[in-house]
């Protein structure tokens, strides 16, 4: 069996997918996302949450981090450990670790332009930190987060205002346009997710990463 680390975010070979993000005081945003739903089983998504975003860090984060353009700030929390889908959006995308969680991401350079697919095999997979802020860049290929050795994870999901809230008509052209999800949201299923039952275009082949396999281990900074 051929092992596969799961790297620390602080480690070089995250530095082309994103960065940490430091010089804001998260402690407000940490305490208010530790009141948000954590279900038992599956995922829940909120993109907007009036808590968080009336925190006075959201007007920090608003004009340091996304030039004025105004955002919204909301959740991704829950339990999961497999990859299903991978995203992208037009922009970056902030993360705030609330708890240890893991990131599986890739590349879009990695995405077949014609067919719009993509071989999870080239899929990372980051360990973030809990108080750790991260930015995925637009050329990062993204889903939900994963928990630690089966934990719960609570994560923070900051994006550029009307991001992922539903499209008011899907397109119904050929290319990248068949992956529009959402507003700015842009999605690859596998077919093992059942994401193509609400319309996700089918497209990530190989496995379904789980990184409850044993062949997934914990891999040291380089």
């Amino acid at each position: 069996m051929n092992q596969k680390k799961i790297l620390p975010v602080t480690g070089n070979e995250f530095r082309r997918f994103g960065r940490i993000v430091t010089g804001f005081d998260l402690a407000e945003l940490v305490t208010q996302m530790k009141t948000t739903p954590l279900p038992d089983s599956g995922t829940v998504y909120t993109a907007m949450d009036p808590k968080l975003e009336k925190l006075p860090v959201a007007k920090e984060l608003e004009k340091e981090e996304f030039g004025g353009l105004p955002i919204q700030i909301g959740y991704c929390n829950g339990h999961n450990e497999q990859l299903n889908a991978l995203e992208y959006h037009r922009s970056s995308e902030l993360n705030l670790a609330v708890t240890d969680l893991i990131l599986l991401v890739g590349s879009r350079a990695d995405v077949d332009p014609v067919r719009n697919t993509f071989d999870t095999s080239a899929t990372e997979a980051f360990r973030v930190p809990a108080g750790t802020m991260v930015e995925l860049y637009a050329t990062t290929l993204h889903y939900a987060p994963c928990g630690i050795g089966g934990a719960g994870f609570r994560d923070a999901v900051i994006l550029p205002r009307g991001t992922n809230l539903p499209l008011e008509q899907k397109p119904s052209g050929t290319g990248e346009a068949r992956l529009l999800f959402a507003r700015n949201k842009w999605l690859i299923a596998h077919p093992d997710s059942g994401l193509q039952k609400e319309g996700a275009f089918v497209g990530l082949t190989g496995e379904n990463i789980d990184l409850s396999s044993p062949e997934w281990e914990e891999g040291k900074e380089s």
